[in-house]
C-alpha cells in the first residue's frame, strides 16, 4: 500500500453522516451505512500525493479512540445534521478536545450534513441539473434547519479561539464553513477538494522534511561490527 503523504480525519456524531459523505466522495454514489466502529480509512490520490481520509465513530463507546486518529492530522472535517442542534454542540462538548492531537497548523472545516432535507439547491444530483431520481419530497415538504449557516461560523470563530490562532490571519470562516448532501453529492467534491488544494503546504514541507532527515541503514550497521557506544545526560 501505498504511503500516505497526510492526513484528513472526519469527526462527528452518529448518524450526521460522516461515512456516507466518504463513500460518496470515494465510490461517486450514496448507500445506506451502519455506524462505523471504531475507525476506517480510504487512501485517494490527489495529483501525485497519498492522501488519507479517516472516517471515525461518533459512538460514546468509541469517544477515546478519536485523539489517536487525529494524531498527526493536516485537515479535520467536524460533521453536523443540519436539522439537528444537538449534533452541532456535540462537536465543540465532546469533539473538539479530540483535536488537541492534530498538527499544530492543522486545519479545520465545519460541515452541515443532510443540506437535502432542509435547501431545494442541495436536492439536485451532482450529475444532472434535474432532482435526483430518489427524491420523493416536494420543496414544500422541506423541513427547517436547526442549525444555520452563522451557527457554524460561530464554532469556527470558537474553535479558532480555542486553538489560540488569530481570526484575522485564518481561513475565514465563510470559506471553511460547508452544507452538504451525502445523498445528493450537494458540495461534496467542493468539500474535499478545498481541503486538498489547503493541505498541499503540509504535504510539501512533509516530503521535504523527510528528504533533509538523514536515514540510518540498519543492515549497514550490523555488517559494520562495529558497536556505538552511548551515553546519557
Amino acid at each position: 500500500m501505498k504511503k500516505p503523504d497526510v492526513k484528513v480525519v472526519l469527526l462527528g456524531d452518529m448518524h450526521v453522516g460522516k461515512t456516507s459523505l466518504l463513500h460518496r466522495y470515494m465510490e461517486r454514489k450514496f448507500k445506506d451505512t451502519t455506524s462505523t466502529v471504531g475507525g476506517a480509512f480510504f487512501l485517494k490520490q490527489w495529483g501525485p500525493y497519498n492522501i488519507s481520509i479517516w472516517d471515525t465513530a461518533g459512538r460514546e463507546q468509541f469517544h477515546g479512540l478519536g485523539s489517536m486518529y487525529c494524531r498527526g492530522a493536516a485537515a479535520i472535517i467536524l460533521t453536523y445534521d443540519v436539522t439537528n442542534w444537538q449534533s452541532l454542540s456535540e462537536l465543540e462538548e465532546r469533539f473538539l478536545s479530540l483535536t488537541d492531537t492534530a498538527n499544530h497548523d492543522c486545519i479545520y472545516a465545519i460541515v452541515g450534513n443532510k443540506a437535502d432535507l432542509t435547501d431545494s439547491k442541495a436536492q439536485l444530483s451532482p450529475d444532472s441539473d434535474s432532482f435526483s431520481e430518489d427524491q420523493t419530497e416536494t420543496v414544500e415538504d422541506r423541513t427547517e434547519p436547526q442549525v444555520t449557516r452563522e451557527d457554524a461560523m460561530a464554532l469556527y470563530g470558537r474553535i479558532l479561539r480555542y486553538k489560540g490562532l488569530d481570526e484575522k490571519s485564518s481561513l475565514p470562516a465563510d470559506k471553511m464553513c460547508f452544507e452538504t448532501s451525502a445523498k445528493t453529492g450537494y458540495n461534496v467534491d467542493t468539500l474535499f477538494e478545498t481541503l486538498f488544494d489547503l493541505v498541499l503546504p503540509s504535504i510539501l514541507r512533509k516530503r521535504h522534511e523527510n528528504h533533509q532527515s538523514p536515514t540510518v541503514d540498519l543492515e549497514e550497521c550490523r555488517g559494520s561490527g562495529k558497536r556505538v557506544r552511548s551515553s546519557c545526560c
